[in-house]
């Protein structure tokens, strides 16, 4: 008799890809998209919709299948289900939105191979119910899509001096023309990981202070 999993809630499983777990910043998975298609804030967001649409939709249908999909051919069966979504968002983006489409090329078939989508359906969504696993889905979507957005517009920002195609810094600003170029994407991820690092190591900081009190008043 297999031991029984924990039980579940959807609101904690819906908040923690947005910042505990975020899939980029603290996971530090699926750069390839975060590094490359993040020149601008709306790249960044359609690039996110995209992936969202592809996750959310493959861990409802594997969550509903899970007890039908032999163990044997799972990851297979889990790609041809990722595949179908891509193939879906693939031509809705080429007919609803060229010129996005174009600018992202082939990184949206590789969404197929983006390892925070496979990684949640094998981990997650082929183990729970299609609750809570749709709302981990929608929160790593949204950790995932937060984490793209950060970097495009922080790049657009410095590189372009606008924000989805609307100036911003004015008529004096001088392009950072490095930022829009890919060693922009590395410098913007250093940075925001080393934000989160900081933030982390205050937070263990003051975690371990308020657990362990000073030597004078632990004598009173």
């Amino acid at each position: 008799m297999s031991p029984r999993q924990p039980e579940r809630h959807f609101g904690p499983e819906l908040l923690k890809g947005l910042w505990r777990e975020n899939p980029v910043f603290i996971a530090v998975l699926g750069l390839c998209p975060a590094l490359a298609v993040t020149n601008s804030l709306l790249n960044g967001l359609v690039m996110g919709a995209a992936t969202a649409f592809v996750l959310i939709g493959a861990a409802t249908i594997v969550s509903l299948l899970r007890r039908l999909i032999p163990s044997q051919v799972r990851i297979s069966t889990y790609i041809i289900i990722i595949a179908t979504f891509v193939t879906v968002v693939d031509f809705l983006l080429a007919a609803l939105m060229p010129e996005a489409h174009k600018q992202l090329g082939a990184f949206i078939a590789l969404i197929v191979a983006n390892c925070v989508i496979l990684g949640r359906i094998e981990a997650f969504a082929s183990k729970n119910p299609v609750g809570v696993s749709v709302a981990d889905a929608v929160g790593m979507a949204g950790g995932f899509t937060l984490a793209l957005s950060m970097i495009g517009a922080i790049r657009e920002l410095l590189g372009s001096g606008s924000l989805l195609g609307f100036d911003v810094m004015g008529p004096r600003f001088e392009p950072w023309a490095i930022m829009i170029l890919p060693p922009g994407g590395f410098l913007s991820m250093g940075v925001i990981l080393a934000v989160f690092a900081y933030l982390e190591k205050r937070k263990a900081r003051a975690s371990e202070a308020a657990s362990h009190p000073r030597d004078g008043e632990a004598a009173r």
